[in-house]
């Protein structure tokens, strides 16, 4: 796997990963606010989406009638650099036509426990937690 970061200008960065994606980031630091996210919140996001396709797919495989899945994600850093995460909590929100709870936490510890690799790579310094709700539409 293979990505590059570019300077733009100011705190301002361009990735770009090996399949072409490019995205901007930046920090709050200096003039102009943030061009788009840290490299901080990328991670989280990162975590998040890791976790996220995972449960998607586990839960399509189990013939769960999913719509939509959403995580919103609560962390809090070190206090003193390399400020590391030391707690990061994922809220899982699947909606859909009759889905299991059992079945959408099974997923997830799936996901979380075994399948992610960003959020095992976030566990050696962050207690990373998780809890879900379901939404059912029909």
């Amino acid at each position: 796997m293979k990505a590059r970061i570019k300077w733009a200008e100011g705190r301002s960065f361009v990735g770009t990963s090996g399949t072409g994606h490019s995205i901007v980031l930046g920090t709050s630091h200096g003039e102009g606010g943030t061009p788009g996210p840290s490299p901080m919140e990328l991670l989280l996001l990162g975590t998040a989406g890791c976790s996220a396709y995972d449960v998607v797919s586990i839960l399509e495989k189990q013939r769960q009638r999913i719509e939509d899945v959403q995580v919103e994600v609560d962390a809090d850093r070190a206090e003193t650099d390399p400020k590391v995460f030391t707690r990061i909590h994922l809220h899982f929100i699947v909606k859909g036509r009759g889905v299991g709870e059992a079945q959408v936490e099974k997923a997830i510890a799936l996901s979380v426990d075994k399948y992610c690799s960003a959020s095992a790579m976030m566990a050696a310094t962050a207690e990373v937690t998780h809890d879900f709700e379901v939404v059912d539409t029909e």
